[in-house]
């Protein structure tokens, strides 16, 4: 058994997501100990903003005409599918920034979607069980004056279920601003509950995603 995990927070010493997929992996090692788990840090190591726009124009060069920055970015794309597919499992924690998706995650994805293997035609990912973990500065829940500004969270779901087909959990924390922003302060204890609740999604979720089974994409 195997699980790829990818983490997109430009903070690792104090990510709120990063902590929550903690909580996702510590109930897959502990249902699975001996198995692999392979991490992508997408801050730590990022996608060259280039590459995207390398490996897509290198499809319309002959292999041989390919410049080596296409070369690179062709090898890089298929790196990440062979990740994605040689898991057994998925884990993402991707923060909110700027009321839109990680920056990060969206060049990662971009350059990964290019592989055939995972492009619009491609099944191999189809049905493979994956959680992913969300955090949000503030709460852009319905009902709230900010309802709507979350562009991210939607993105997401839609790429990983619908286009990549994935079996997708979601754990969603709001409100990490709540301490760190005064003008939040009012928050705290409807703050505390949603990191309770999330904290609990977490660990749920993580059973759940050790327990699941593959299903073939043949």
């Amino acid at each position: 058994m195997s699980l790829f995990r990818l983490d997109a927070s430009i903070l690792p010493a104090s990510s709120a997501s990063r902590s929550l997929a903690d909580l996702v992996e510590q109930e897959w090692v502990a249902a699975h100990p001996d198995s692999v788990v392979t991490r992508r840090d997408l801050a730590v190591d990022p996608v060259p903003a280039t590459a995207w726009a390398d490996a897509v124009t290198g499809k319309f060069v002959a292999p041989e005409e390919r410049t080596e920055g296409q070369r690179a970015a062709e090898a890089l794309a298929q790196t990440f599918a062979d990740e994605l597919i040689g898991a057994d499992a998925l884990l993402f924690a991707v923060p909110l920034y700027n009321y839109g998706v990680s920056q990060h995650f969206k060049t990662w994805f971009d350059l990964a979607y290019t592989d055939p293997r995972i492009d619009p035609q491609g099944t191999a990912l189809r049905g493979k069980p994956a959680t992913l973990v969300t955090v949000l500065g503030g709460n852009y829940a319905p009902g709230t004056p900010k309802e709507g500004w979350d562009h991210s969270t939607g993105w997401l779901r839609r790429v990983l279920e619908d286009v990549w087909g994935l079996d997708l959990r979601v754990v969603e924390r709001p409100f990490t601003l709540v301490g760190v922003n005064p003008a939040l302060d009012a928050f705290a204890d409807t703050t505390l509950a949603l990191k309770i609740k999330a904290e609990g999604d977490a660990v749920s979720y993580g059973r759940e995603l050790a327990a699941s089974k593959v299903v073939s994409s043949d």
